[in-house]
């Protein structure tokens, strides 16, 4: 799982802005951390189902925070359309 594509200013981090973009359609790909709580992890794979959005798994939400440059975890983060 190559997280170097996170490496990109076109992404968003966290919960809120994930959400925020999914609702407006903005995104292609989401990455959920699966140390994450079961609601949120579940609330975002029904979501990416309903709107067509991949989703790719991370080990840890250390390394998904880490793979996004800032310097906390992160259970989810996105990557906006072009």
């Amino acid at each position: 799982m190559p997280l170097n594509e996170l490496a990109v200013p076109e992404r968003v981090v966290g919960e809120r802005e994930v959400r925020r973009a999914m609702d407006k359609n903005l995104l292609r790909k989401i990455f959920i951390a699966i140390d994450s709580d079961a609601k949120i992890i579940k609330g975002f794979l029904m979501s990416a189902t309903e709107f067509g959005i991949e989703v790719e798994e991370v080990d840890s939400k250390l390394k998904l925070g880490r793979a996004c440059a800032i310097d906390r975890s992160a259970a989810v983060a996105g990557l906006l359309k072009q």
